[in-house]
Protein backbone atom coordinates (compact mmCIF):
# COMPACT_ATOMS: atom_id res chain seq x y z
CA UNK A 1 0.00 0.00 0.00
CA UNK A 2 1.50 3.21 -1.29
CA UNK A 3 2.07 6.45 1.83
CA UNK A 4 -0.29 9.15 1.11
CA UNK A 5 2.10 12.41 0.56
CA UNK A 6 2.11 14.44 3.34
CA UNK A 7 0.49 18.08 2.91
CA UNK A 8 3.78 19.78 2.79
CA UNK A 9 4.92 17.13 0.25
CA UNK A 10 1.82 17.56 -2.03
CA UNK A 11 2.28 21.50 -1.52
CA UNK A 12 5.77 21.23 -3.19
CA UNK A 13 4.70 18.96 -5.93
CA UNK A 14 1.93 21.58 -6.76
CA UNK A 15 4.42 24.49 -7.04
CA UNK A 16 6.85 22.41 -8.91
CA UNK A 17 3.74 21.51 -11.42
CA UNK A 18 2.23 25.21 -11.26
CA UNK A 19 6.04 26.36 -12.78
CA UNK A 20 6.78 23.47 -15.35
CA UNK A 21 10.07 22.45 -12.66
CA UNK A 22 11.33 25.92 -13.71
CA UNK A 23 12.25 28.70 -12.05
CA UNK A 24 9.68 31.78 -12.36
CA UNK A 25 12.26 34.34 -12.87
CA UNK A 26 14.88 33.02 -14.78
CA UNK A 27 13.47 29.87 -16.03
CA UNK A 28 16.19 27.89 -15.59
CA UNK A 29 14.74 24.31 -15.70
CA UNK A 30 15.23 21.78 -12.45
CA UNK A 31 17.13 19.29 -14.36
CA UNK A 32 19.68 21.76 -15.52
CA UNK A 33 20.64 23.35 -12.50
CA UNK A 34 22.62 21.08 -9.67
CA UNK A 35 20.77 22.41 -6.58
CA UNK A 36 16.74 21.79 -6.08
CA UNK A 37 14.74 24.39 -6.72
CA UNK A 38 13.54 26.17 -3.73
CA UNK A 39 10.09 27.33 -2.62
CA UNK A 40 10.11 31.02 -2.25
CA UNK A 41 7.61 33.41 -0.86
CA UNK A 42 6.54 35.84 -3.28
CA UNK A 43 5.56 37.97 -0.41
CA UNK A 44 7.98 37.28 2.01
CA UNK A 45 6.73 36.21 5.92
CA UNK A 46 9.23 38.53 7.22
CA UNK A 47 6.82 41.21 5.40
CA UNK A 48 3.23 39.68 6.06
CA UNK A 49 2.94 36.94 3.45
CA UNK A 50 1.69 33.38 4.07
CA UNK A 51 2.65 30.16 3.82
CA UNK A 52 -0.18 30.45 1.12
CA UNK A 53 0.01 28.31 -2.16
CA UNK A 54 -0.85 31.58 -4.53
CA UNK A 55 2.30 32.69 -2.51
CA UNK A 56 4.25 30.41 -3.15
CA UNK A 57 6.47 29.89 -6.56
CA UNK A 58 9.97 28.28 -7.40
CA UNK A 59 13.15 30.22 -7.67
CA UNK A 60 16.61 28.59 -8.64
CA UNK A 61 18.98 29.88 -5.66
CA UNK A 62 20.52 32.13 -7.23
CA UNK A 63 16.83 34.12 -7.76
CA UNK A 64 16.02 33.53 -4.52
CA UNK A 65 18.88 34.91 -2.70
CA UNK A 66 18.77 37.95 -4.92
CA UNK A 67 15.40 38.73 -4.24
CA UNK A 68 15.49 38.32 -0.78
CA UNK A 69 13.03 39.76 0.99
CA UNK A 70 12.32 42.71 -1.46
CA UNK A 71 9.04 43.43 -2.94
CA UNK A 72 9.92 46.35 -5.37
CA UNK A 73 12.87 47.77 -6.68
CA UNK A 74 14.25 50.75 -9.10
CA UNK A 75 13.44 50.62 -12.47
CA UNK A 76 17.07 51.50 -14.07
CA UNK A 77 15.24 53.29 -17.16
CA UNK A 78 12.56 55.79 -15.56
CA UNK A 79 14.20 55.61 -12.15
CA UNK A 80 11.36 54.76 -10.16
CA UNK A 81 10.49 52.21 -7.59
CA UNK A 82 8.40 49.24 -8.93
CA UNK A 83 6.39 46.63 -7.74
CA UNK A 84 9.05 43.04 -8.25
CA UNK A 85 7.36 41.03 -10.96
CA UNK A 86 4.98 38.50 -9.44
CA UNK A 87 4.93 34.55 -10.54
CA UNK A 88 1.25 34.22 -9.44
CA UNK A 89 -0.72 37.31 -10.74
CA UNK A 90 1.75 37.94 -13.69
CA UNK A 91 2.42 37.19 -16.90
CA UNK A 92 6.04 36.35 -17.77
CA UNK A 93 6.17 37.10 -21.24
CA UNK A 94 4.40 40.60 -20.76
CA UNK A 95 7.31 41.31 -18.68
CA UNK A 96 10.27 39.31 -19.92
CA UNK A 97 11.78 38.14 -23.05
CA UNK A 98 14.70 36.53 -24.62
CA UNK A 99 17.27 39.05 -25.93
CA UNK A 100 20.05 38.40 -28.88
CA UNK A 101 21.85 35.73 -28.65
CA UNK A 102 18.53 33.71 -26.37
CA UNK A 103 21.00 34.37 -23.25
CA UNK A 104 20.36 38.11 -21.88
CA UNK A 105 16.91 38.03 -20.11
CA UNK A 106 15.46 41.57 -21.09
CA UNK A 107 12.77 43.61 -19.10
CA UNK A 108 9.72 44.88 -21.04
CA UNK A 109 8.23 46.81 -18.39
CA UNK A 110 9.24 49.05 -15.36
CA UNK A 111 8.15 45.62 -13.70
CA UNK A 112 10.10 43.34 -15.78
CA UNK A 113 13.29 45.87 -15.55
CA UNK A 114 13.18 46.33 -11.97
CA UNK A 115 13.62 42.86 -11.52
CA UNK A 116 15.91 41.67 -13.92
CA UNK A 117 18.06 44.29 -12.08
CA UNK A 118 17.53 43.75 -8.70
CA UNK A 119 17.58 39.76 -9.39
CA UNK A 120 20.95 40.60 -11.56
CA UNK A 121 19.72 37.99 -14.16
CA UNK A 122 22.22 38.50 -16.45
CA UNK A 123 24.94 38.42 -14.16
CA UNK A 124 27.84 37.29 -15.91
CA UNK A 125 28.17 33.63 -15.02
CA UNK A 126 24.27 32.95 -15.83
CA UNK A 127 25.05 33.91 -19.21
CA UNK A 128 28.19 31.80 -19.26
CA UNK A 129 25.59 29.07 -18.08
CA UNK A 130 22.73 29.92 -20.67
CA UNK A 131 25.70 29.99 -23.47
CA UNK A 132 26.17 26.15 -22.71
CA UNK A 133 22.99 25.34 -22.45
CA UNK A 134 22.04 27.27 -25.42
CA UNK A 135 24.52 24.91 -27.41
CA UNK A 136 23.03 22.14 -25.30
CA UNK A 137 19.65 22.56 -26.82
CA UNK A 138 18.36 23.01 -23.38
CA UNK A 139 17.85 27.12 -23.64
CA UNK A 140 15.20 28.75 -23.80
CA UNK A 141 12.87 26.45 -22.66
CA UNK A 142 10.18 26.11 -25.33
CA UNK A 143 6.53 28.32 -24.20
CA UNK A 144 4.56 25.52 -24.96
CA UNK A 145 6.44 24.11 -21.53
CA UNK A 146 4.45 27.07 -20.05
CA UNK A 147 1.01 26.49 -21.74
CA UNK A 148 -1.77 27.69 -19.50
CA UNK A 149 0.59 29.04 -16.35
CA UNK A 150 1.07 32.21 -15.27
CA UNK A 151 4.72 31.72 -15.23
Amino acid sequence: MSKKPTSEAALRQRVYAAFASCCAYCRAAQEHVPEILEIEHIRPRSRGGSDAERNLCLACGHCNRHKAARLTAIDPKTRRRVALFNPRSQQWSEHFRWGAGSIELVGLTPCGRATVAALQLNANLLLKVRAHWLAAGWHPQPESRFTGLRS
